[in-house]
């Protein structure tokens, strides 16, 4: 139905930003709750941010508060997350999915494939 690739992760220092990119192809993009999740070394997989349809309405982890930024552009078929002032706590794999039913995608919704942060100290 709907694929995913995500795009802009990397090797960064704490204190530094990022801006991930999921690029979606297949669906209509329009029609889909976009979000990312995150997964950490020994972690379990986490909400990070979620965005509406039409991205009038955004939900963050409480984690995320502040530091992240999430957003979409429907002509382009893309969802960012925009990171800023990394920790090295912020280092994962990060996700990024899409929901036809609900705000916040879920396991069992479309995924990529994901893409690694890495933030030194």
């Amino acid at each position: 139905q709907v694929q995913l690739v995500e795009s802009g992760g990397g090797l960064v220092q704490a204190g530094g930003s990022l801006r991930l990119s999921c690029a979606a192809s297949g669906g209509t993009f329009s029609s889909y709750a976009m979000g990312w999740r995150r997964q950490a070394p020994g972690k379990e997989r986490e909400f990070v941010a979620a965005i509406s349809r039409s991205g009038g309405t955004t939900l963050y982890a409480n984690s995320a508060k502040g530091r992240f930024t999430i957003s979409r552009d429907n002509a382009k078929n893309t969802v960012y997350l925009q990171i800023d002032s990394l920790k090295p706590e912020d280092t994962a794999v990060y996700y990024c999915g899409a929901s036809s039913k609900t705000l916040i995608p879920e396991a069992g919704d479309f995924w990529g494939q994901g893409t690694q942060v890495t933030v030194s100290s």
